[in-house]
């Protein structure tokens, strides 16, 4: 049963692997991977840490080797994968903190340590410590939040635990509620408004549409967690009439 699940554990790998060597280029500028952080998330819940770095370390290399992305494929990648593995384990199955592991394993620790490796190692001038930090962010929040929807619905139809529980790994249910449900929405609707700026301050992309797009995406989303937020509380109420 042990060596069954090894096996599986390791073509779960390999099939994680190819899929982040396929959809990386999807998103991606320099310093910027977000299906990276998809792949990083989703291995970490599904496997663990140490799984989930294995992963992303070969993921880096494969894409440093065949596509000639520089060494962030790395630095971009590992810190943020073992963390959000960690992160997962300690709360107990919380997908939220698996997210928040990759964002502050890569977004931060990762970013700054790119800036000593493409400085001295591939001689790039004209960056600071924190150059990386905004686009890794960037790139983390988008993967992030896809990979947290991804990761709830598979997990709301019970799905995930099952998964889990096939590979050896200790399977967590992580309840939702509405008002959690409502939440989730309206921090979309901040992750987008994030998004938006950083990415509009990245590329020069200057007009009044990039300004108040991000706003209307923020309102549009807060407005929307709102409105189901009132209206599950209805449908509850009548249920348990």
């Amino acid at each position: 049963m042990k060596g069954k699940q090894n096996l599986l554990k390791l073509l779960v790998l390999a099939m994680l692997v190819a899929l982040g060597v396929v959809i990386s280029p999807i998103l991606r500028v320099e310093g910027m991977c977000p299906m990276a952080h998809f792949i990083n998330i989703v291995c970490s819940v599904l496997l663990g840490p140490w799984y989930s770095l294995l992963c992303a370390v070969t993921i880096g290399i494969i894409r440093m080797m065949t596509m000639g992305i520089p060494p962030l494929a790395l630095t971009g990648a590992v810190f943020g994968a073992f963390l959000s593995g960690v992160f997962y384990r300690l709360s107990k199955g919380k997908i939220i903190f698996a997210v928040l592991g990759e964002i502050i394993g890569t977004g931060f620790i990762g970013a700054i340590a790119s800036y000593p490796v493409m400085t001295f190692i591939m001689g790039k001038e004209g960056l600071s410590w924190l150059f990386y930090v905004p686009s890794f962010v960037c790139g983390t929040l988008i993967g992030g939040s896809l990979a947290y929807a991804f990761l709830r619905k598979m997990a709301g139809s019970g799905a995930l635990v099952k998964i889990q529980t096939s590979l050896g790994a200790t399977g967590y249910t992580d309840k939702t509620s509405i008002a959690s449900n409502a939440i989730t929405i309206a921090a979309f609707g901040v992750v987008l408004f994030v998004v938006i700026k950083v990415l509009a301050d990245m590329f020069t992309l200057k007009g009044a549409v990039w300004n108040y797009g991000a706003y209307f995406a923020l309102g549009a989303l807060i407005a929307a967690a709102a409105i189901y937020f009132v209206i599950g509380k209805i449908k509850e109420a009548k249920k348990n009439e």
